[in-house]
């Protein structure tokens, strides 16, 4: 709220389009990061009948929402930087414009820095993209002080709109970013690669002792990794044996990647039906 005021008051005194961008993009930030907020409550949740695997997807609907206001606060911005490109206004009491968004842009920077740190620690989609957004906001800010230092002591006018549109036009592109990595996370994308390559060391120690795998597959929903496979083992044990080792398997996974649910099903070694599941779509 404190950033929006300083930018939008500075936007009123000035009458800059480029400081009306700005302005622009933080009430977008404003409606992200009560967004964020709820998200992050409702992804807490422990997991219930209706929603046996938790409520970690939300942060990817709430990512998208972010992306799409974003989009949303872009085209706001060009379809006021435009006309002013053809017919530009003069920009008043610009000091006064300028020492307002420096204090609102340095404000921004320490809140998405820590936005950002405190995501990737707990490892936050909401978080991250919330810290992301107001970064972006961060350095749009400085292209547009940039912009009106200059036209402060040049008295180039169109510089003004000019940078609005650079506004938009950056922007853009972190909102389709946003957009496309929850449409990711809600089409259950596998995990990263890194993390496959974790599984497949964890497996490969198993392997060792005689075991063996297949039909790994792995999905994210927020903070909670998902990873699934077929335990092989030798075919004359107990089933009791067969299923503390694939507990030993699961915990291994866990271990080496914090908050994992892991499933496993377990077949015998050898048997022509076990080779029969393989296939990613069995329907």
């Amino acid at each position: 709220m404190l950033t929006l005021g300083l930018k939008s008051g500075a936007w009123l005194a000035t009458g800059s389009v480029g400081l009306m961008s700005d302005a622009l993009e933080s009430l977008v930030n404003l409606a992200a990061g009560l967004l964020a907020v709820y998200s992050l409550r409702l992804a807490a949740q422990p997991p219930d009948e209706g929603h046996p695997l938790g409520h970690g997807k939300v942060e990817y609907f709430t990512s998208g929402i972010e992306g799409a206001l974003i989009l949303f606060a872009a085209g706001g911005i060009l379809l006021s930087a435009l006309p002013r490109l053809l017919h530009p206004l003069p920009v008043s009491k610009l000091d006064l414009g300028l020492v307002l968004s420096m204090a609102a842009t340095a404000i921004n920077a320490l809140v998405g820095l820590l936005l950002i740190r405190v995501g990737r620690r707990h490892e936050s989609v909401a978080l991250e993209a919330d810290g992301q957004h107001l970064m972006t906001d961060v350095w749009t800010s400085v292209g547009v002080l940039a912009g009106l230092v200059l036209v402060r002591f040049s008295g180039w006018l169109i510089v003004d709109p000019l940078i609005a549109c650079a506004v938009a036009v950056h922007i853009i592109a972190i909102g389709l970013g946003l957009v496309r990595r929850s449409i990711g996370g809600l089409m259950d994308s596998a995990l990263p690669t890194e993390e496959r390559s974790t599984i497949e060391q964890v497996l490969a120690d198993f392997r060792r002792r005689g075991l063996d795998f297949h039909a790994l597959r792995t999905h994210m929903a927020g903070r909670r990794r998902f990873v699934s496979l077929h335990v092989l083992v030798p075919p004359d044990i107990t089933v009791q044996a067969g299923h503390a080792l694939a507990e030993e398997v699961e915990r291994a996974i866990r271990d080496r990647l914090p908050r994992s649910v892991v499933f496993t099903h377990v077949e015998p070694l050898g048997s022509p039906e076990s080779n029969a599941d393989i296939p990613l779509d069995r329907s």
